[in-house]
């Protein structure tokens, strides 16, 4: 189980687990993101910018500092 900002470029994980607090967890539910979805790191912006991820066949930009609180496990 890795941190979402450590996932590879293109490849593929489950969320395993989310840490923190109610509003965090329901701001990321909102764009898709919660324990057992599929999710894809697309693309990273250079300097410490945004991730891009793909669920759900949607893409959405979040923050290092969140990326580093979702859990996953990669399947391919």
């Amino acid at each position: 189980m890795i941190p979402l900002s450590e996932l590879d470029t293109r490849k593929a994980a489950i969320v395993e687990h989310v840490e923190g607090g109610p509003g965090f967890q329901r701001r990321l539910a909102s764009l898709g993101i919660r324990a057992g979805k599929s999710i894809r790191r697309i693309a990273s912006e250079p300097l410490r910018g945004p991730i891009i991820v793909e669920v759900d066949g949607t893409r959405v930009a979040i923050g290092r500092g969140m990326a580093m609180k979702i859990f996953v496990v990669v399947t391919n």
